[in-house]
């Protein structure tokens, strides 16, 4: 497998001269925000953070996606914050796509490059700043943890997609793939970000129905998508949120690799009733 690549959003303003003509799709099944909206205009700027402006690209709605928000993150040159998350309930999952930050996490500073993967477990105390001379951009998952009688809460640890484990999909010949950074069997974890792969002419070849809800950021490449009754051309930089059992597939016709981040929620019974 090549070097990877990893697409962010750099923000703008489209010229007056263009078209209003686009991609951005919300249904009451599923929802794409193409790269082509993530412009300066709907950026937002968070509680103590510094020098940071933010893409928030999914947040709980009722009736549709609830157990998750998703942010982009651009920390500019000497940004940061030293009280990130303000949520104790909250863990999260930092993934670099661009530049280089320091983490501090457990007494331990850490450098984070493109592919680094941190998870942060709900009540941790965490911070992080950006001590380069060009912008960070990360993608940050949110959650409220789900304890489970009789389970340890997940530690906080510190990866890089390098490091991770991509596993083949059976019969498939490694044309659909996924990297890993949790096992599947941790009942610990009560969420999973993972990366999915598909080298030209993988498929999904089924519509997928179930009850995980997901947030799919297209990494690199394009492809075709089946998201509930529909095929969606998807691409590097596009985002494509799924609430449960919206139907979905898969046809990644190239000319080079389709990748994603995807949140999924795991591990836990299906609530029966809202505290």
């Amino acid at each position: 497998m090549a070097d990877p690549t990893y697409y962010a959003p750099h923000g703008g303003l489209p010229p007056q001269s263009q078209l209003l003509t686009g991609r951005a799709v919300f249904t009451t099944a599923y929802a794409v925000i193409p790269k082509g909206v993530m412009m300066d205009i709907v950026t937002s700027f968070l509680p103590g953070w510094e020098k940071t402006r933010a893409w928030i690209i999914a947040r709980p709605l009722s009736g549709f996606a609830e157990t998750f928000s998703q942010y982009i993150m651009e920390v500019a040159p000497g940004g940061g914050s030293i009280l990130p998350e303000t949520d104790d309930g909250a863990e999260g999952v930092l993934f670099i796509v661009e530049g280089n930050g320091v983490l501090h996490v457990e007494g331990k500073d850490y450098t984070l490059v493109p592919g680094s993967y941190a998870y942060l477990p709900a009540g941790e105390t965490w911070r992080f700043h950006n001590t380069s001379t060009a912008p960070v951009r990360f993608h940050w998952v949110r959650k409220a943890y789900e304890p489970a009688h009789g389970i340890a809460r997940p530690d906080a640890f510190v990866t890089h997609e390098s490091k991770a484990t991509t596993v083949a999909m059976p019969d498939t010949k490694g044309a659909w793939s996924t990297t890993r950074f949790v096992e599947p069997t941790d009942l610990r974890h009560d969420m999973h970000v993972n990366i999915v792969n598909f080298e030209p002419g993988g498929v999904i070849p089924f519509a997928e129905t179930h009850i995980m809800e997901h947030g799919l950021y297209v990494l690199e490449g394009k492809a075709v998508y089946r998201l509930n009754n529909d095929w969606v051309e998807v691409e590097a930089g596009d985002f494509m949120w799924l609430r449960a059992f919206c139907p979905q597939a898969c046809y990644a016709g190239g000319p080079g690799r389709f990748r994603y981040l995807l949140y999924k929620d795991v591990n836990r019974h299906a609530r029966l009733r809202y505290r």
